[in-house]
């Protein structure tokens, strides 16, 4: 499964299946089921697939990232392989290109899991990663929007453009991963981090239960911690990922209101989306099926 984030109501297309972004996401399914058929990894397939929405100005991650007060671009990302709970992530960072491939080296380079700012930097200059410059990333469609924001006064949490990016995996061997990427929230004050690079709130993976990416307003899954909570359901409780994500969905708005989305792939390969506010972009391949994108509500 993979997802472009949340688009609010008001902004949807006539038709949701004609949503901005579908014929990508389409695309790019297809590209992590190769990956797949071919004896990858679910780690690499959700590697590969986040750094292709990455790449994608229509999606706010990597070269389409919003911008922060200041007009600058500063952008989250985690990856987590379910098969021993290691995980890399990067928060705050600017002029790379791809940052989930940065936190990927993270899992495989270091004894960390999360780097930021100024210091994940010059891990990437370590790792030989070359730096992108500032404007590879301003691109007119953000701009546009920063300055709209910039623009008005009293404007509303949920008017800022949004859109976190993320994919989840399984293998043929049964094994799970995931990948969630943004650029934040439009106007954001300077080293703002969301839920996208802490894992157990906008990322999570574990073969016992299930792979979640989130979308939406990361404070609010960072207070429920609601990735891992949603593999408590599976792994503690029983439930499959249609379920788990609609339990999970209900506790993020029972206890703090909270507005956002999960994509979900249990260990039995079911998949499952859920979300609080708007429509979600995203789409699925299940147990090796048609690929299937649209901007619903629900899987």
């Amino acid at each position: 499964m993979v997802h472009g984030g949340i688009v609010s109501t008001d902004r949807m297309p006539t038709v949701a299946d004609q949503a901005p972004g579908l014929e990508s996401i389409g695309a790019i399914l297809e590209h992590g089921r190769d990956i797949l058929a071919a004896g990858g990894s679910a780690l690499q397939a959700v590697e590969a697939c986040a750094g292709l929405l990455e790449d994608d100005p229509q999606f706010n991650a990597g070269r389409g990232s919003v911008l922060n007060e200041h007009g600058k671009v500063e952008m989250d990302a985690a990856i987590m392989d379910g098969r021993d709970l290691s995980a890399g992530a990067v928060a705050a960072v600017c002029n790379i290109a791809n940052p989930v491939r940065l936190a990927r080296l993270v899992l495989a380079r270091s004894e960390h899991v999360l780097l930021a700012g100024a210091g994940a930097v010059r891990f990437a200059a370590h790792c030989g990663m070359q730096l992108a410059p500032d404007e590879y990333f301003v691109t007119a469609e953000r701009l546009r929007q920063y300055l709209d924001v910039r623009g008005r006064t009293g404007h509303r949490e949920e008017d800022r453009p949004g859109g976190t990016i993320g994919a989840i995996a399984r293998d043929g061997h049964g094994n799970l991963a995931a990948a969630t990427s943004t650029g934040g929230i439009v106007n954001k004050p300077p080293g703002r981090v969301g839920d996208s690079p802490i894992i157990g709130a906008g990322v999570y993976a574990d073969n016992a239960s299930c792979a979640v990416s989130a979308t939406g307003h990361g404070e609010d899954f960072m207070r429920t911690v609601l990735a891992k909570t949603i593999a408590g359901y599976i792994e503690l409780q029983g439930h499959d990922a249609a379920r788990a994500a609609q339990a999970g969905i209900d506790y993020l708005v029972r206890k703090v209101n909270g507005r956002g989305g999960v994509i979900v792939i249990d260990s039995a390969g079911r998949c499952a989306s859920r979300l609080s506010a708007g429509k979600l972009i995203h789409g699925w391949i299940e147990h090796g099926g048609a690929a299937v994108c649209t901007c619903r509500d629900t899987k």
